[in-house]
């Protein structure tokens, strides 16, 4: 007899009806994952019902969530999954990843371009462009500086230093970045119609495509160029290209602006922070393991596997969060305090395993010396408005602000 999932554990299903994600954060907690995830840390998997009444897993521990992204008994391919969360005009079943898009593919797909790639973003490559980020920050903080003494950060400086890096390092101009960042916004918001994302996706890779051919006819010194030396199609590298871009826009610099929003609202942790910018490296990992600005993963059981006590059967989804993981209390005790003292190492903000975040070292590199520099350029930087009317992405697969509206005294 085959085998259901939708209709799997039915009897346990009506005695107790399994919980949809939860998504909505309380009223004056930002920085909270929402409380139903974290109060789920004694039952590190449990049932989920997903959006299309699929009933799958939701895995809420840190041990549990790190076992099942290294294992590959579990796919990241996109047709073998359920949605988490609905998205309007999306169809139930989820086509396969686009070309390019390693995020939705396995071994020995997957493996073909990560080996590709990895070398690109080595430590010792990433930290070589430290100097080359210093600079940028420079710039962006003295343009805030003339500017002020009021600004959005998120505008000002959260934005622009990650998408300079980017660009830069892809080979991409930054004069086109309204226009990819616009469009890099839309795939990410999940309040946008599936129309609309097909749209602003297809647009994104068609302008990669064009910058691809350029780059083939006249190669210069970046990323793209380098690839086109590759066994890579045109095709191929557009997709690898649009990926790259939306991450490097996206991620950091959502970590940037609510991670500054999270150290104004924790005024002793800046002021540890201010006193030994040496804390600099660990107060970003600890701000990534306290923030988890991307959520959720979702995963596919390829066969029957074992975690955390349950049988997770073959077809069944996963959903992997990232933000109750990384607030289990086993794995970090008194989870839900910012402590830049903490030794976070070990969180899963980048993910785990095969999939793990390509260009993390990058993204370190960028927060380690823009927090900082801000800092110390404005001694008395602080919020321009109360906390509680700071405006959240709160329907984004990146959660952050959508602006942060600041102010410091002129000297």
């Amino acid at each position: 007899m085959s085998y259901d999932p939708t209709a799997a554990d039915t009897t346990a299903a009506t005695a107790e009806e399994p919980p949809t994600l939860p998504t909505d954060r309380h009223t004056g907690c930002p920085f909270d994952p929402p409380a139903e995830l974290t109060a789920l840390s004694d039952q590190p998997l449990r049932r989920m019902r997903y959006a299309d009444g699929h009933l799958g897993w939701l895995a809420t521990g840190h041990a549990a969530a790190r076992a099942i992204l290294a294992d590959p008994r579990f796919s990241s391919r996109y047709e073998l999954m359920h949605l988490p969360v609905p998205i309007a005009g999306m169809s139930q079943e989820l086509p396969p990843a686009p070309v390019g898009d390693l995020t939705g593919l396995d071994a020995p797909e997957h493996t073909r371009y990560r080996r590709l790639l990895t070398g690109k973003f080595t430590v010792r490559r990433m930290r070589q462009l430290t100097e080359r980020v210093e600079g940028l920050t420079t710039e962006c903080l003295d343009a805030m500086e003339q500017a002020g003494p009021t600004a959005d950060l998120v505008e000002a400086f959260a934005q622009p230093v990650p998408a300079l890096m980017i660009c830069e390092l892809l080979g991409v101009p930054y004069a086109d970045r309204e226009r990819f960042q616009s469009q890099v916004a839309t795939v990410f918001d999940q309040t946008a119609e599936a129309e609309a994302k097909g749209e602003a996706y297809t647009a994104l890779l068609q302008y990669l495509n064009e910058l691809v051919l350029a780059k083939r006819a006249e190669p210069t010194d970046d990323l793209l160029s380098d690839l086109t030396t590759s066994d890579l199609t045109d095709e191929e590298l557009a997709g690898i290209g649009g990926l790259l871009l939306a991450a490097g826009l996206d991620t950091t610099a959502n970590m940037l602006g609510l991670g500054t929003f999270a150290l104004l609202s924790n005024p002793d942790q800046l002021q540890t922070l201010r006193a030994d910018p040496g804390l600099a490296e660990q107060t970003v990992e600890e701000l990534l393991r306290y923030l988890s600005v991307a959520d959720p993963i979702p995963r596919a059981a390829l066969e029957d596997v074992e975690v955390a006590g349950q049988l997770v059967r073959a077809g069944e989804t996963v959903t992997v969060s990232v933000q109750a993981a990384n607030r289990d209390p086993h794995r970090f005790p008194d989870p839900d305090r910012l402590d830049i003292h903490r030794k976070a190492t070990g969180h899963l903000a980048f993910g785990h395993g095969a999939h793990q975040c390509l260009g993390q070292q990058l993204a370190r590199v960028e927060m380690t010396v823009a927090f900082p520099a801000l800092f110390a350029r404005f001694p008395t930087l602080r919020l321009a408005v109360p906390p509680q009317e700071v405006p959240l992405r709160e329907r984004s697969n990146i959660y952050g602000v959508i602006s942060l509206p600041v102010t410091w005294d002129e000297e």
